[in-house]
């Protein structure tokens, strides 16, 4: 068996729905604390389990016959997560990490991914590290400010990132759980192109047929929202991400996403298609 743990967001919900497509639907499990919630958005035939990612105690009886685990860091006690797969005798974990444990390890996110990362490696069990890029998704913060002014404000409007699309992470993970090739393997997963926030504005504005303004603001004025909803040292890491500290192995683009799924990384253009209601 497969537990998908992340399963109601960008990226979880997408593996399950590849997995389903692929037909191993009736060898995975949607781990959740919230079966109902989870239940709404899992395809027919796949089964929901409780358990609680702040709890690892409560998933030791989850995790009992799997032979693989989708983990996507920061929703919980991570190493407790790994040491509960651990005794319940999972084989292989797939584990969501980030690239910024290369390329800003100074950082405090950064330093927390790596020792989850250690953790995994020393633990027995086989694994698969996947280190994404900024999320395409990630525009979704911008969604109100399109609705209702169709206007974004931004700092560091003309620094582009090669945003990675959320089904991209999917598709790789997909591969690592049902194929023989990727154990013992760090994936880097970046989008095909840097793109910087005003030409994602300016594809968000193409999809809804009207003109978005970019606004570009000052570090300043954006820390306080970001302090406020996220933690003073969460905001000051992603405004260092995000053109504060930018650096060439954060800029790098990378073919990871080809070359183990056989198919191009999908564009922001792509993403801003398929999720263009968000903005309406």
């Amino acid at each position: 068996m497969i537990v998908v743990t992340g399963a109601t967001g960008n990226v979880g919900r997408e593996l399950v729905r590849q997995l389903d497509a692929e037909g191993h639907g009736a060898e995975v499990w949607v781990l959740s604390r919230d079966a109902a919630r989870a239940k709404a958005v899992t395809p027919d035939g796949v089964e929901v389990v409780e358990g609680d990612l702040g709890r690892p105690a409560s998933l030791e009886s989850a995790l009992g016959g799997a032979r693989s685990l989708f983990l996507v860091t920061g929703f919980g006690d991570d190493i407790g997560a790994l040491d509960a797969a651990r005794n319940a005798g999972v084989e292989h974990v797939v584990l969501v990490s980030s690239i910024t444990v290369v390329t800003h390890p100074h950082l405090g996110p950064a330093r927390t991914h790596r020792a989850v990362e250690h953790r995994l490696r020393e633990s027995g069990m086989a694994w698969t590290v996947l280190r994404p890029t900024q999320f395409a998704s990630n525009t979704l913060w911008w969604a109100e400010s399109v609705r209702e002014e169709s206007a974004v404000r931004v700092p560091y409007p003309d620094t582009g990132l090669p945003a990675v699309h959320p089904a991209d992470i999917a598709s790789v993970a997909r591969a690592a759980l049902t194929g023989p090739d990727h154990r013992g393997r760090t994936y880097p997963l970046t989008g095909p192109e840097p793109i910087t926030p005003r030409q994602q504005i300016g594809e968000l504005g193409r999809v809804l047929g009207r003109k978005v303004a970019c606004i570009g603001i000052t570090p300043e004025e954006a820390y306080g929202p970001m302090a406020a909803s996220m933690g003073d040292e969460v905001a000051n890491s992603l405004l260092d991400l995000m053109g504060g500290d930018v650096n060439d192995e954060l800029l790098a683009v990378h073919d990871t996403v080809a070359r183990v799924t056989g198919s191009p990384a999908r564009t922001y253009r792509r993403w801003a298609e398929e999720n263009a209601d968000a903005f309406r």
